[in-house]
């Protein structure tokens, strides 16, 4: 049995104690691990993949997909990477998927 400031606590008490420390633990673990894109990912995703026919939408798709602030804009896509704005635009049968221009 364990004794807490003199009080003898119930199994169901423990259970929930320790269930409460490991979703404590959980969740501190979950929030802090998440790792948000930064230019870097933008450029080496750019440079790494190349589709002569990709459109404006399929460009900002494959952005959100790989957790980007994406948005299609016209002819280019609008990333947005903590206060920078980028402006993506497909760059068809050239090397890469797309070029990069900060606004």
């Amino acid at each position: 049995m364990i004794w807490f400031t003199g009080d003898l606590m119930s199994s169901s008490s423990i259970i929930r104690l320790i269930a409460l420390l490991i979703l404590g633990i959980i969740v501190s673990q979950t929030s802090g691990g998440c790792a948000s894109a930064d230019y870097q990912d933008l450029l080496s995703l750019c440079n790494t993949n190349e589709d002569a026919r990709i459109n404006v939408v399929d460009l900002a798709f494959l952005l959100v997909t790989h957790d980007f602030n994406a948005m299609p804009r016209g002819d280019y896509v609008e990333v947005r990477i903590d206060d920078s704005i980028y402006r993506v635009k497909p760059n068809a049968a050239r090397a890469g998927l797309a070029d990069i221009a900060l606004e």
